[in-house]
């Protein structure tokens, strides 16, 4: 009995070490063993990652991520900025080959033309014609932005010419009346509009101010530059008055109504009869960026034409220090006027627009204005004229580039608050 009880005993020792070796198994799989519903949130994870099944927080939190390392902040810089890099790229281009001369006068007509074209298409495409209305209704800001490109820079313009023509020795008179007709041009249509886009301001309402000023240019802008230059100023002594203003409307309003109107019209009506396709092409497939390219090739037909009149080969170089000089003081001048008067009553994406508008000037109008107002103007001396508009228009475009991050930043915390109550707006709805 003993013999058969120590034997019972033993087998059952073999057992519970069998039972404790199992339940040590068990455990080692249970430890590795993937949880399902992780497997299930996983392809969900993807999904975020590639922002396919984002929620509005989510797309805020992606939207607003800051660049965590120097590579990474350089990408993001040469990226945001690549339009800067293009637009010197095109310069430096255009001063060492230059399209023949021969060929000059149908590259200016077809690229003024298609360029500007292009970039009020794009806009009619992807701007709601509700907001269009809604700001063309809004006359006081009409007036405020009109009184700053027109009256305010003139004004400003005028009184640092007069306060620098003092030596007839030191600066050519043709470059002291081209400061005058930049001051005195309206603001311009092509690259406001692609900057305000890219600052994040309100571009239907930089649209619509280009709209007008183009409109207001035959009519205000010679009145301007003939009350500055009857001054009696020795600079103005060169000029002799033309009166064939019949040719200026002709060719003001027939630029407006082939670039401008019908373009833009054609956008309107290309969204509003397809809404989602002109959606998924012009902002998920980045074809607005159409608008930007256009504007860098209106500005390369510009120096283009300019390096191959030989423009700045007749003028000294320190009247270009000078010019350069005056294009700073006056951009900076006429946007610390415009936002230290716009901010006050205005919110930021207008402000922002505000101070696209009124620096800038609206070159392509000036040249053939300034060929009409005047007769008697030789090829040289029509050069002359245009090297401060030619100047300015680099400056301003390289520094609005600029300003679009100045600008964006600016503007993140309203941008912020807005996605964070589209957010909420969408969690209490699903509630």
């Amino acid at each position: 009995m003993s013999s058969k009880s120590s034997l019972s005993e033993a087998m059952a020792a073999v057992g519970q070490q069998d039972d404790n070796i199992q339940a040590d198994r068990d455990q080692e799989r249970a430890s590795i063993t993937v949880d399902p519903s992780s497997m299930m949130e996983q392809p969900q994870e993807e999904k975020n990652r590639d922002g396919a099944d984002d929620q509005p927080d989510d797309r805020c939190k992606r939207r607003f991520r800051k660049p965590r390392t120097v590579l990474r902040s350089l990408t993001w810089l040469v990226k945001d900025q690549w339009f800067l890099l293009v637009f010197g790229l095109l310069i430096l281009i255009s001063s060492q080959v230059q399209v023949p001369k021969s060929q000059q006068g149908i590259k200016r007509r077809v690229i003024t033309y298609l360029a500007v074209s292009v970039i009020f298409f794009v806009n009619g495409c992807t701007l709601s014609t509700r907001v269009l209305m809604d700001n063309y209704l809004r006359w006081r800001v009409h007036i405020f932005v009109q009184l700053q490109c027109f009256l305010l820079t003139s004004v400003v313009t005028f009184a640092v010419v007069s306060l620098c023509a003092t030596n007839p020795h030191f600066m050519d008179p043709w470059l002291l009346i081209g400061l005058l007709f930049v001051g005195s041009a309206p603001t311009t249509m092509s690259s406001n509009v692609v900057m305000t886009r890219q600052a994040h301001g309100n571009t239907a309402l930089t649209m619509v101010q280009s709209i007008i000023g183009q409109f207001l240019c035959p009519f205000l802008t010679p009145i301007l530059l003939q009350m500055y230059l009857s001054s009696g100023a020795w600079y103005a002594k060169v000029l002799v008055q033309g009166d064939n203003y019949g040719e200026i409307y002709r060719r003001v309003f027939q630029q407006l109504g082939l670039s401008l109107f019908i373009p833009l019209f054609a956008g309107q009506v290309v969204r509003n009869l397809f809404p989602k396709p002109t959606q998924t092409v012009f902002v998920q497939w980045k074809l607005a960026k159409l608008s930007s390219i256009a504007l860098l090739t209106l500005i390369w037909q510009t120096f283009d034409q300019a390096f191959g009149s030989g423009a700045f080969e007749e003028v000294r170089a320190s009247n270009v220090v000078f010019l350069v000089f005056m294009s700073i003081t006056l951009y900076f001048l006429w946007l610390g006027l415009c936002f230290a008067a716009s901010i006050i009553w205005l919110p930021k994406k207008d402000v922002i627009a505000c101070c696209y508008c009124c620096p800038a000037k609206a070159l392509a109008l000036v040249v053939p204005l300034s060929s009409v107002m005047y007769v008697n103007v030789s090829t040289i001396e029509q050069s002359k004229l245009q090297i401060p508009i030619i100047i300015f228009q680099g400056f301003q475009v390289a520094v609005g580039s600029v300003l679009t991050m100045a600008f964006r930043k600016w503007v993140r915390p309203d941008e912020k608050k807005e996605c964070a109550e589209k957010a909420s707006g969408v969690d209490t709805s699903k509630a």
